[in-house]
């Protein structure tokens, strides 16, 4: 729907390299919430302008390039030894999910750094966390991290990587608050001696169990319920450690920021009077930053996991608007196509084109 500047195959392995799929970085970002100190928790709030942990924790997915596209991996060897592994990883320079980390993690620490970079650099944290648990995303180049291991399962084919990434998980048939709390399983000896691990343990922790994996699997294989149950026990633990070593990060970082918040309150609109201006949906352009109301039909729309985008005006790439739907505005997604609807937020520009986001019903009407 959204018009990258990637070439072809680079999006098709943006794609294929996302960690643990929506479900698993958010159970990552919720587990980690509960975490939190009260102070730290305040801090987030705040450099996130609001929104939740695991709102976000797929951005740096949805907002990969080229330059941040190596940050949510490591690729090296099997069979190096944890001294090899780690002399390795130093050696391999600023464009790996462990280089990506300390960067992130100094740019928060770092007092000259705007509000926009400190939220950038959080959200970027809070994903990349997760990804150095996902244990293909610490393995070998020449598989891509397994994308090019053909199995099948459940009677369709998939590689060794997506089992990883969504499928096992998909497979548990949990919902999202449901694996956020079953799998919040550590007592608090294990949460003090994870969150005492550094980034460079979390990675040879997952390398260590790719290894296993690559032994394990041979291209063409049928994952059964056998391997199923073998490994979903292994999901479970790298994603409590995740949610735990993330709240442990950020309250290294934040639990001793002074927290200071100032609220200004805007006088109300004159009764009867609203701020939202009604606007045609060919002049969109000229309403960027402002709250509107605006109707149009629907040409196309796409599921792209963590939300759904829905082109009006014409079909991508010509669309006048771009409506992102996410969190329980999602549930229209198969009500809305070729049907005229009236949005209502406010303008962004996402890639040149006008956007407006909505996770809220009451802000979408089917006409």
């Amino acid at each position: 729907m959204r018009k990258y500047s990637l070439s072809a195959s680079l999006i098709c392995l943006v794609i294929a390299l996302a960690s643990w799929g929506a479900k698993g970085h958010r159970a990552i970002a919720t587990i980690a919430e509960k975490h939190l100190t009260p102070n730290t928790a305040k801090v987030v709030s705040i450099y996130l302008k609001g929104e939740n942990m695991a709102d976000v924790s797929t951005w740096a997915d949805e907002n990969r390039d080229k330059t941040t596209a190596p940050w949510h991996y490591l690729n090296l060897p099997l069979g190096l030894n944890h001294e090899q592994f780690a002399e390795a990883v130093s050696k391999q320079g600023n464009d790996n999910v462990y280089s990506a980390i300390l960067k992130v993690e100094a740019n928060l620490k770092d007092k000259a750094l705007s509000p926009e970079q400190k939220n950038e650099s959080l959200k970027y944290l809070i994903h990349l966390v997760g990804d150095a648990h996902q244990p293909m995303h610490v393995s070998r180049a020449e598989d891509k991290g397994g994308n090019t291991i053909q199995v099948r399962f459940n009677g369709r084919g998939t590689n060794l990587h997506s089992i990883w990434d969504t499928k096992l998980i998909d497979h548990e048939g949990l919902s999202n608050a449901e694996m956020a709390k079953q799998y919040d399983w550590a007592n608090p000896t294990q949460i003090k001696k994870w969150q005492a691990d550094s980034p460079m343990q979390w990675l040879w922790e997952s390398y260590q169990i790719s290894s296993e994996l690559y032994a394990d699997i041979k291209s063409g294989q049928d994952i059964d319920e056998v391997y199923y149950k073998k490994y979903i026990p292994t999901i479970h633990l790298r994603i409590d450690q995740a949610g735990i070593r993330l709240a442990g990060e950020l309250n290294r970082l934040f639990t001793d920021i002074p927290v200071k918040v100032t609220v200004t309150l805007a006088p109300p609109p004159p009764t009867g009077q609203t701020n939202v201006s009604e606007v045609k949906l060919e002049d969109i352009k000229n309403y960027i930053g402002k709250e509107v109301k605006v109707k149009g039909k629907v040409y196309s729309s796409k599921d792209i996991g963590s939300m759904v985008l829905v082109n009006l005006g014409a079909a991508y790439p010509n669309q006048m608007l771009t409506v992102v739907l996410k969190d329980s505005a999602k549930v229209l997604m198969n009500q809305i196509d070729d049907k005229t609807i009236t949005v209502e937020g406010e303008i962004i520009v996402f890639k040149g084109k006008p956007e407006i986001v909505v996770t809220d019903l009451k802000h979408l009407q089917i006409n």
